[in-house]
């Protein structure tokens, strides 16, 4: 009797999709082995963990050749058919390509596999494109690059000189790139790979994974790395505010028997759809469980637009309500959102569609549009609590993601306390992990508790024995718990271990100190004729970020220009001026810094001294 073969249909195909990239949420294009448990809960198909295990290791033997213990979609897919038939034809490549609104593109970064097919969203492409010509339209400096059009490659195109990339990347994080460093007039193709540089580390310091993306893949317009990193950009700016420290109106959303601290734990993406359904109950309509397939008719954003809209100046009218056709329905939905400037992202058919991605940002610009959410009163809350982010804190956070950690680091201390992104990093620090002794996702609510503090302990030891880090009086419950001045000590010294391993490599080997580092820009000063010089990173020269400037200046001649650098009688403004110029000519000229400018005019001894050792790295690069 034959095999019956058994075919995987465009709908099913699609709630893979959807699955996928509900775990996938940084766009990277693959999960780790552990996130298995979560995709199959996704996928409506929950596997006992014996089970998980057995395909772990089909994926490794199969289709993993590269061992990396990162699953990319197609071999999710071929997974996901095999539990089907065994006897299943894996030929899903093609099927994902054959997907509307999926083209197929060849090539690939010098990074990626030779040969491999990559594919993007039309929509993507449609979407992003609509998005800057909004949000950028009016800029001076890109009249000859918009408007965009959406229909074809000009969105790709558009970043080969940088500037485009800059402007944006200031758009979703403001004032990350001071704009004297870019390159905007009689460009050649120095200055246009100076700017493309500059964007690239920009990204970087703002928790953009830029690992796989080069200045020649933006050049050669690689579609598919442009788009994931416009996403991450893009997402980056619509997530910035959706954060209790930033918005204390949030606090209603609390549910009733919930914690403060619980919810300030939520990722932006879980506060959106607590803020989604929170209008929703108000307008007594049922709650929605995600971006997709929940807002495919519509209805939801119906009574989401009627709940937001200032009632004084926009009439929401619901007549588009009651349209049996989805796409009509959505169609007259999105003209309720443009009474209101927010028909962003979307178009009729994305929603119908269930487009996950377009669909969440699509509700994040309504949320940043209008939020519609009055301050609560301090109805027994402890608003102390309530902590924003230290400027420590978040190039932390943003070297973390910049790394590709997964998940995504949203909140530095609650994100790590099952210590899983700390093996992460120990992996990227060249500090062996027993993988084999990590306890993975998912943590039951029965027993998780101490499968956490066990992965916890494991890390400090680790940190111990292997990293030979200072971690004296701190246990596995400090990382589990979040203590603040623990986690930031363990942090710190593998952040140090990163960027002494990478001048360690330039420098061919030699171990590198603080002491090192200072002897080399004093040299390097000495040599360039500067009378700058540093004594250690407390330098109270350091607050006017004149011997970074120099330094560059000796490092690249020219990079610098003289009439933006202020050097005498200086202000605490002329400070902070010099520093924002300073740590953007530093990453045009190819530095990967995550301080910040405020580090340089504090003196913040541990910041000073990844931006000098960045600087010795650009230096020592360029004599090889």
């Amino acid at each position: 009797m034959a095999n019956k073969i058994i075919t995987i249909t465009r709908d099913e195909l699609e709630d893979l999709r959807e699955a996928f990239n509900k775990v996938d949420i940084d766009n990277s294009g693959y999960v780790n082995d552990y996130e298995l448990h979560e995709l199959f809960r996704e996928a409506s198909l929950p596997l006992p963990g014996f089970q998980v295990r057995e395909i772990i290791e089909k994926i490794f033997v199969e289709a993993d050749h590269n061992k990396d213990g990162k699953i990319d979609f197609e071999e999710f897919v071929s997974v996901m058919t095999d539990l089907k038939s065994k006897d299943i034809s894996k030929t899903f490549r093609k099927a994902v390509n054959k997907k509307v609104g999926i083209t197929a593109v060849g090539g690939t970064s010098s990074n990626s596999s030779q040969g491999t097919q990559h594919s993007y969203s039309e929509e993507d492409k449609f979407a992003f494109a609509n998005w800057v010509n909004k949000a950028l339209i009016d800029d001076p400096d890109l009249q000859h690059l918009l408007p965009l059009n959406p229909n074809d490659k000009s969105l790709f195109t558009s970043l080969r000189d940088g500037i485009l990339l800059c402007k944006l990347i200031n758009l979703s994080q403001p004032d990350t790139i001071d704009e004297r460093a870019i390159n905007k007039t009689k460009l050649t193709p120095f200055t246009i790979s100076e700017n493309i540089n500059l964007a690239l580390n920009s990204a970087s310091a703002i928790g953009c994974t830029v690992v796989n993306i080069g200045a020649q893949d933006l050049k050669e317009a690689r579609i598919h790395l442009v788009l994931g990193l416009l996403w991450q950009i893009i997402k980056i700016g619509l997530f910035s505010d959706i954060e209790i420290s930033k918005n204390e109106a949030l606090i209603a959303l609390l549910k009733d028997g919930e914690s403060l601290e619980e919810l300030m734990k939520l990722t932006p993406e879980e506060l959106l759809l607590r803020w989604v359904n929170y209008h929703l109950a108000n307008a007594g309509w049922p709650s929605i469980s995600n971006f997709s397939k929940d807002v495919k008719d519509s209805k939801a954003y119906f009574h989401l637009l009627r709940e937001i809209a200032p009632k004084e100046d926009v009439f929401i009218d619901f007549s588009g309500f009651m349209e049996n056709d989805d796409l009509k329905r959505a169609h007259f939905m999105l003209l309720e959102a443009d009474k209101m400037g927010c028909r962003q992202f979307v178009t009729p058919s994305d929603v119908v569609s269930g487009n996950a991605k377009l669909n969440l940002a699509f509700t994040a610009n309504l949320f940043n549009m209008y939020p519609a959410l009055h301050k609560v009163n301090n109805h027994g809350f402890d608003l102390n609590q309530i902590e924003g982010e230290t400027s420590e804190e978040r190039t932390f956070r943003n070297w973390m993601n910049s790394l590709g950690v997964n998940p995504y680091v949203n909140h530095l201390y609650s994100d790590m306390s099952d210590a899983l992104v700390i093996f992460q990093l120990y992996d990227r620090t060249r500090i062996t992990v027993d993988w084999g002794r990590v306890n993975k996702p998912p943590f039951s609510a029965l027993g998780g508790h101490m499968r956490k503090i066990e992965n916890c302990n494991y890390a400090v030891d680790l940190g111990k024995n292997k990293g030979g880090f200072s971690l004296v009086g701190i246990s596995g419950s400090d990382l589990h718990e979040g203590n603040k001045t623990l986690t930031l000590a363990l942090v710190w010294q593998l952040m140090r271990r990163y960027t002494l391993i990478v001048l360690s490599d330039l420098g061919g080997g030699q171990k590198i100190d603080d002491q090192i580092i200072i002897a080399w820009v004093n040299e390097t000063l000495a040599g360039a004729y500067k009378k700058t010089l540093i004594n250690s990173f407390k330098d109270s020269s350091i607050s006017t970020s004149l011997p970074v400037l120099d330094l560059i200046d000796a490092i690249e001649p020219k990079a610098i220009n003289p009439e933006m650098v202020k050097r005498e009688n200086l202000s605490d403004e002329d400070k902070m001026s010099n520093a924002k110029y300073a740590l953007s000519i530093a990453r045009k000229i190819g530095a990967r810094i995550y301080a910040l400018p405020e580090d340089l005019v504090q003196v913040k001894p541990k910041m000073v001294m990844t931006v000098f050792a960045c600087l010795m790295g650009k230096g020592l690069n360029k004599l090889k």
